[in-house]
């Protein structure tokens, strides 16, 4: 009985242990995605994520975890062996070649600056503009390795190589040293990639010295080794570190490099800035500051004028004779500052342009722009006249203009002219009569113009007055003003010829070279008489 009963105990074990193998056993399933967030893994059944796709198969075999190649239209990347549903949800556009062999997929070297990637279009377009560069997309590189020689041959570095029984150096970009080795130029070269050839470590004849030197399209002043090889920018107080003749040093790095003025005639630091106003250039005796070593200063270009002195770039207006007054003859003119240099710009003639100028934080800007002095006549408002927005008037109360201006061409539209008061006043295009309500006053260029010989009288008529003068005649003969008096003071004839003057080449003015006219400038009559005359 003790026998039967351990077969039995190890039977009923036995069966326990088969049954909790067949429990145990869960079928394997192509999960769109899994719960832990996998994509198209061949998983148990539980572990599929229930709101997505599932199949009792390979995901090899399935149609939605069949791999493609995701493109992305705006970054330009594309993703081999991708699902479709993981490319849409990333704002791709999924294609069926795993290997994504499309054409917007081809790639090809981007050059940027002096790094390259090989990339597509689209991903060279998007990385130049990250990294504000112009496009350069070289499609006939077909590899990386090829890409990526393609900028490192022209890195700049100590090419070091034997010479008549001597180890020298020229200071070359790694394609020339290579070449010049293929050549024989430079036997046995070797390249050291930003090393200067003054560097003691390798062993040339090439030495520090005190010579200076500008260099083509560049800014800066550089130092100059005994075998004539470029180093570092010119910086007086690190002549005797010899570190400083041991590898490139960046312009960032170099001395003053926040200087506002780009070390304009700095006797000690070479590090120019021709966008702050300073180039390099040989230091002449009585013009620039004499450079502590080396003959070569980082030359300031502005300029001097009238006095004053004006930043390279900067634009400003001439005080030409005559010019404030708006005199006969003046004209207006812009002037450069540019290179150290200033040239002169005329703006149009008979004052048709004038100049105007701006200080943008301390920095002048001008330009010649068009006289808006045309249909000032026509203004009947003092707030219309005075309009900058479109017009450059002036209004002058108690003034009127007397005629109406029939003048074409450059000089003024036809244009209704004030009379003083609510009175008629006629178009110079109608016959038609109209009563014009008008302030008191008259409106006249701010900047008065000049004219052609033609315009000069119909435009100037219209300045003309006629003030009677009435007398008395008493018993024994002698005459007694008795009305409009004041038309006889010489304040009136001055107030009159105020208005002449303003509206253009009028009036008695002398030219800008300070010499009376050909005309007879303004004429006073009494009885028909000159006023000296009577």
């Amino acid at each position: 009985m003790k026998n039967k009963f351990i077969v039995l105990s190890i039977g009923m074990f036995l069966g326990v242990f088969l049954l909790a193998s067949v429990f145990a056993v869960e079928v394997s399933v192509c999960c769109e995605k899994t719960k832990t967030g996998v994509w198209c893994q061949n998983s148990p059944a539980g572990s599929c994520d229930s709101t997505m796709r599932s199949a009792p198969s390979s995901c090899d075999a399935t149609s939605f975890c069949r791999m493609g190649c995701c493109y992305d239209s705006q970054e330009g990347t594309c993703m081999k062996n991708t699902p479709e549903k993981v490319c849409q949800n990333n704002g791709g556009v999924w294609g069926d070649s795993s290997e994504c062999e499309i054409p917007q997929c081809e790639l090809g070297c981007c050059v940027l600056g002096d790094q390259a990637a090989f990339v597509s279009l689209t991903r060279c377009k998007r990385l130049s503009n990250i990294y504000g560069l112009e496009n350069d997309f070289r499609k006939e590189i077909k590899d990386e390795i090829q890409c990526i020689a393609s900028v490192t041959s022209e890195v700049k570095g100590a090419c070091v190589f034997e010479k008549e029984f001597e180890t020298t150096c020229r200071f070359i970009t790694k394609k020339e040293c290579s070449e010049g080795e293929t050549s024989g130029a430079y036997p046995n070269a070797s390249f050291h990639e930003e090393y200067l050839c003054s560097d003691e470590s390798l062993g040339t004849n090439c030495a520090p010295s005190e010579k200076t030197t500008c260099l083509e399209g560049r800014d800066e002043v550089y130092f100059t080794d005994t075998c004539g090889n470029m180093a570092n920018i010119y910086d007086s107080s690190k002549i005797k570190i010899k570190t400083y003749w041991n590898r490139i040093v960046s312009k960032d790095e170099s001395c003053n490099a926040d200087d506002s003025k780009g070390n304009a005639n700095s006797k000690t630091c070479g590090n120019c800035d021709y966008f702050l106003g300073s180039v390099c250039k040989k230091a002449e005796t009585g013009k620039d500051s004499n450079p502590q070593y080396g003959d070569y200063i980082c030359r300031d270009l502005g300029c001097e004028w009238n006095g004053k002195t004006y930043q390279h770039g900067e634009t400003f207006c001439a005080d030409s004779l005559g010019i404030d007054k708006n005199l006969p003859g003046s004209r207006y003119f812009r002037l450069v500052c540019y290179n150290g240099e200033v040239t002169v710009e005329p703006c149009a003639d008979f004052r048709q342009q004038i100049c105007l100028e701006t200080d943008v934080n301390g920095f002048m800007n001008a330009a010649c722009v068009s006289n808006r002095w045309h249909d000032c006549y026509g203004q009947l408002k003092k707030k219309d006249c005075e309009n900058t927005d479109k017009r450059d008037c002036v209004w002058l109360p108690g003034m009127e203009l007397s005629a109406v201006a029939e003048t074409t061409g450059t000089s003024t539209t036809d244009s209704v002219l004030p009379f003083r008061g609510s009175t008629p006043a006629q178009s110079a295009t109608s016959s038609t009569t109209q009563t014009i309500s008008r302030d008191d006053g008259a409106c006249v260029p701010k900047y008065s113009p000049g004219f052609e010989t033609g315009e000069a009288q119909q435009i100037c008529s219209m300045a003309s007055t006629q003030c009677t003068v009435k007398f008395e005649k008493g018993l024994i003969g002698k005459e007694k003003c008795v009305k409009n008096c004041e038309c006889l003071e010489d304040s009136w004839e001055a107030e009159k010829n105020k208005l002449c003057v303003s509206i253009g080449d009028c009036g008695d003015k002398n030219n800008y070279r300070g010499y009376a006219g050909y005309g007879e400038g303004t004429n006073i009559l009494i009885n028909g008489k000159e006023k000296s005359e009577t």
